[in-house]
């Protein structure tokens, strides 16, 4: 297997780097085995490291069976708070022993978590800090499968790890479902599009033709940038979205009773937002394990928070026009003034002002 080669030939640069200085390449590794029973760990440390931190001279002294089963407490305690290793059910790690392993100049921790299958795995490690270049290898195996290789320095974040199991699809959904719903709430320019559709009101059926719309329109394009085939810069999409919300406004105020063309369009702006959508998919991280299900659980809560948009405004606006029709509409007025307003000044900062490429 291609990945066993790799590991071999990192261990052998390894070894070559240790005769050569006398501190080792700046690596640890780390396996961990999803089972039926728990997760299982194994983590190697080269024993300069070690004993650096511990303070242990000479640092072979771990090398020695009597004295890797007094040190062993020690080392664990100093990697416990370093190595954050969890399951989205709680369980503490259960360290089950150290062993030498003086081919690779090392020590070998074994530890378990309880947790049967979990649906997510979160893993974060940063185990020395003295040295600012030290990289921790890792590998993610589900049964005897390795299904994931990360590595993690000083700078990486904690990296979640969903498992192909109904818990990890349910993980997912946990995960993505939410932050769809965050997105569409603190996205002003995708609220302000919406609204601008609902201003000039309409049958509840007209409304859903126009939603409907819209959500076909943003799940396309959605689905091409997260999974890489179209990728637009946002430096194009940011300004046309801001446009797309000027369009809205200023068709609501010179339409008048000619054809209701809002259900295109939601479809054809809407295929301009999913791009959107998607630059904070992609910030947010897609679990490429999981990616069918982190795309639908995105797009879900995207239609949650929407339709939760949609039936706030629009009941809104139907009981101002059932009361006051006049006052109906001098509000669909008024509002596609503000909307081309805040397109507007969106367009101009997005183009002249770009927060990014």
């Amino acid at each position: 297997m291609l990945s066993r080669v790799a590991a071999l030939v990192g261990l052998a640069v390894l070894v070559a780097v240790r005769s050569a200085s006398a501190h080792p390449a700046p690596f640890s590794f780390l396996d961990l085995v999803i089972r039926d029973d728990a997760v299982h760990g194994t983590l190697s440390l080269h024993v300069v490291d070690v004993a650096y931190e511990l303070k242990i001279d000479p640092a072979e002294r771990l090398l020695d069976p009597a004295e890797i089963a007094r040190m062993r407490d020690r080392v664990a305690a100093l990697v416990e708070p370093r190595l954050r290793v969890r399951a989205d059910v709680d369980a503490p790690i259960e360290w089950l022993g150290m062993e030498p392993a003086s081919d690779r100049h090392a020590v070998v921790l074994r530890f378990r978590i309880p947790v049967p299958r979990p649906g997510a795995l979160y893993v974060r490690s940063h185990i020395f800090p003295y040295d600012p270049v030290h990289q921790t290898f890792v590998n993610i195996y589900e049964g005897d499968e390795l299904w994931q290789q990360l590595i993690f320095n000083a700078a990486s974040e904690e990296y979640v790890y969903y498992t192909g199991t109904t818990q990890g699809a349910f993980a997912v959904m946990r995960t993505f479902i939410p932050a769809g719903i965050h997105h569409i709430m603190i996205g002003p320019d995708h609220v302000l599009f919406l609204v601008g559709l609902l201003l000039l009101g309409g049958s509840w059926l007209a409304l859903l033709k126009i939603v409907t719309a819209f959500t076909v329109g943003h799940s396309i394009t959605l689905s091409l940038a997260a999974l890489g085939i179209i990728m637009p810069s946002p430096r194009v999409i940011e300004p046309a979205i801001a446009l797309s919300i000027i369009f809205v406004g200023a068709d609501n105020l010179v339409r008048g009773a000619g054809r209701d063309v809002r259900a295109w369009v939601a479809l054809v702006f809407g295929l301009v937002h999913g791009f959107g959508f998607a630059n904070v998919l992609r910030e947010f991280g897609l679990p490429g394990q999981a990616l069918g299900w982190s795309l639908f659980s995105f797009n879900f809560g995207v239609e949650i928070g929407q339709l939760g948009v949609v039936l706030l405004v629009a009941t809104a606006l139907e009981v101002i026009r059932r009361r006051n029709h006049a006052l109906g509409h001098r509000v669909a007025w008024g509002g596609s003034i503000v909307v081309i307003a805040a397109g507007t000044y969106w367009f101009v900062e997005r183009v002249f002002f770009p927060t990014g490429a």
